[in-house]
């Protein structure tokens, strides 16, 4: 199979354990990566940098360390990482959540498969109470080309930590904008606008980690200014439609006007499918 890099990008708010978790759950790939580039974004707390230490000093060779004495954001702390993953073939990951074992491979085998595909994506379980063992719910995409093309228009085609991707045709498009929040909506919108292909495996390979933090954030304005945002330019390029734009800004303000308990109830009846697996 071809080699692949892991790209992650580390803030100083994560917490070691939860860091802990996400490598080592790359390190137990059924394919293991050819490397993995981290991107510190700003200065890292000294417990964050004993965790990269000792996974350096186990597997020497294989971690990447890429600074930024400043906080860029996650798009711009990502496209400094891309730039110096060696391979082509760049798989995400996100510091707080667990890939399953097959994960890798199987995003590998669709690549093997349809040699068109630029952007492999799949489904996530996600999990609260720091429990991974219980899953709540699942957020579930289109998996043919056509119809993760028009579901792109309004909403991300795929959960963001769960991609694998070519390295040089996310370049192609610019990579990630500088957009604080919603940096995928606004990059994968653009890839698929320019024709490359795409698909999501019919299956939660990622654990995705759920908690109050995150509801905060989603209801946040600088989230909801942000999305809006990236619909705009999506709308600007061609791609969206000036309908597609008017729904998400209903559907933005809708969500940052209600309580947090009323999203909740929103994100779980309409967003989300609710499951009860036990990994």
């Amino acid at each position: 199979m071809e080699k692949y890099s892991v790209l992650m990008s580390l803030y100083k708010k994560e917490k070691p354990d939860y860091l802990w978790q996400s490598i080592d759950s790359i390190l137990k790939q059924t394919v293991k990566p050819d490397e993995i580039v981290i991107v510190k974004d700003g200065l890292i707390t000294s417990e964050l940098e004993e965790v990269l230490f000792k996974f350096q000093n186990e597997y020497p060779g294989l971690f990447n360390i890429v600074e930024s004495k400043k906080n860029l954001g996650l798009g711009l702390a990502l496209n400094l990482g891309l730039k110096k993953c060696r391979n082509n073939l760049v798989a995400r990951m996100d510091t707080d959540d667990i890939s399953l074992p097959d994960r890798c491979e199987k995003q590998l085998q669709a690549f093997e498969q349809d040699k068109e595909l630029t952007i492999v994506g799949t489904m996530v379980a996600e999990f609260a109470d720091d429990n991974p063992n219980m899953i709540v719910s699942s957020r579930v995409l289109p998996t043919k080309h056509e119809e993760i093309y028009e579901f792109g228009k309004k909403r991300s085609p795929f959960n963001h930590p769960t991609v694998m991707y070519k390295k040089d045709k996310v370049l192609s498009v610019g990579g990630y904008s500088d957009l604080r929040r919603n940096q995928d909506v606004d990059l994968f919108g653009r890839m698929l606008h320019a024709g490359y292909k795409a698909t999501n495996i019919n299956e939660a390979l990622l654990l995705f980690r759920i908690n109050k933090n995150l509801l905060k954030r989603r209801r946040s304005w600088e989230n909801t200014k942000s999305y809006i945002a990236a619909v705009r330019n999506l709308w600007k390029l061609g791609y969206s439609s000036f309908i597609d734009y008017v729904i998400v800004i209903i559907a933005q303000m809708i969500i940052f006007f209600c309580p947090i308990k009323i999203q909740s109830w929103i994100y779980k009846k309409f967003l989300r499918d609710q499951v009860q697996i036990s990994v």
